[in-house]
């Protein structure tokens, strides 16, 4: 095995032992999209529409609860265990969930499990972003990004498989006991990577000669992926609910479901390897203008035509997310990757946790479709916001994006 992966450049065997973590943890938090229909729809839970959101809310929150705490720790323990540990733990939290009886278990477990979510994202992140600091950046962590699309593109697969014939609580527990089994052998490329921070440092003074401006900047790049995460968060929940009244059957909205989280998927990598050429805010208005226009026409939108409407959603949808995470490193120095992606994965976290819970009360309130309208128009928000990262980017470190706007970086 270690002769094998010798074969390979070792940031590359960084980026694969990432992505191949990212799959199983995307996958985990994936599994309540398809499988809450059929959880509020189950007499011994008996859910609302508020409480169904509140459960995705308590997943989504819990696996941001310690992403500042783990990013702190990684810089004495390094990343690597911690991932693979942080992963076991949400297996366990799966298992858990398929044995709740009552919606007072249910959440309480779905909150435990879900804390160990917060190893993944920040720390394969700034794993990622080290290795490849000194070019092709931005399209390594779209890649990463796009091996957890991976992970979501499974789940409704497997609730087709697993959950039509056998239920949504059969499918929790199979998924949790396969990564059990199967995630510790990510411990066999241990000695083929290196997480050292040392060895990948680059010059500080020059974070630091302008550290408030790079720090206004981060903070307004992590407003923009609280809104983004928002909308994600609460459309992927809903969505399925909105098939529902359009009268799809389990099967149609599980395959519908694959749809849109394999445009997500294209989105992600496209978007990490297009940050390099064209700039974030001429992405960003094109994903987030798409994902608005394409929320709204979902609503009258015939069965036939969700197909491709859901594709190109999810392109909108899960790409911007990639423009995003790979601008963190413009203004954090390498030695700081952990805890800078832990907040930045914190407040996204935070949107995609309150934002179903918020748009579950308005669903009760009046109805699906007008929620979803209401998603559309919220959307809206994050295209003037991205301006004020353009700002900063440009006083910073992506000095290309100079040229890039004077080639038409005007949206």
């Amino acid at each position: 095995m270690t002769r094998f992966l010798s074969m390979f450049p070792q940031r590359h065997r960084t980026l694969a032992f990432a992505s191949i973590n990212h799959v199983w943890s995307d996958l985990f938090y994936a599994m309540l999209i398809p499988l809450l229909p059929l959880m509020k729809g189950d007499p011994d839970l008996n859910l609302s529409f508020t409480q169904a959101g509140l459960i995705r809310t308590v997943h989504s929150g819990a696996s941001a609860a310690l992403q500042i705490p783990f990013g702190f720790l990684s810089e004495f323990t390094g990343e690597f265990w911690l991932i693979i540990g942080g992963n076991i733990w949400v297996a366990v939290g799966m298992i858990g969930i398929a044995l709740a009886s009552n919606f007072p278990f249910l959440l309480g477990v779905t909150l435990i499990g879900g804390l160990g979510g917060g190893t993944q994202h920040p720390l394969a992140s700034g794993m990622v972003s080290r290795a490849y600091e000194t070019g092709s950046r931005s399209t390594a962590l779209g890649a990463v990004n796009f091996a957890g699309d991976l992970g979501k593109m499974a789940a409704p697969v497997m609730a087709w498989l697993i959950a039509s014939p056998f239920g949504w609580r059969a499918t929790f527990k199979f998924v949790g006991i396969a990564a059990i089994a199967v995630i510790p052998l990510s411990a066999l490329v241990r000695k083929s990577i290196v997480e050292n921070r040392s060895s990948s440092e680059t010059k500080v003074t020059e974070f630091e000669e302008s550290g408030s401006v790079r720090m206004a900047g981060f903070i307004n790049l992590s407003v923009l992926g609280f809104l983004d995460s928002a909308v994600r968060g609460a459309a992927l929940t809903f969505l399925p609910f909105l098939m529902i009244e359009k009268g799809m059957s389990v099967s149609q909205i599980f395959a519908m479901l694959f749809l849109l989280l394999a445009g997500g998927a294209i989105g992600k990598l496209a978007l990490g390897w297009l940050d390099e050429r064209y700039g974030p805010v001429t992405l960003i208005w094109a994903t987030k203008g798409l994902t608005a226009l394409l929320l709204l026409a979902s609503i009258p939108a015939p069965n036939f035509a969700m197909v491709p409407l859901l594709v190109v959603l999810g392109i909108g949808l899960n790409g911007t997310s990639s423009v995003l995470y790979a601008n963190v490193p413009v203004f954090v120095p390498p030695k700081l990757r952990g805890r800078s992606y832990g907040f930045f994965y914190t407040t996204n976290e935070a949107g995609a946790a309150i934002a179903p819970a918020l748009y579950g009360i308005l669903a009760d309130i009046v109805s699906i479709r007008t929620t979803i309208f209401a998603m559309s128009l919220i959307t809206s928000l994050i295209l003037p916001t991205s301006f004020l990262v353009r700002r900063h980017l440009v006083s910073t470190g992506r000095k290309d994006l100079n040229e890039l706007m004077s080639k038409g970086d005007s949206a």
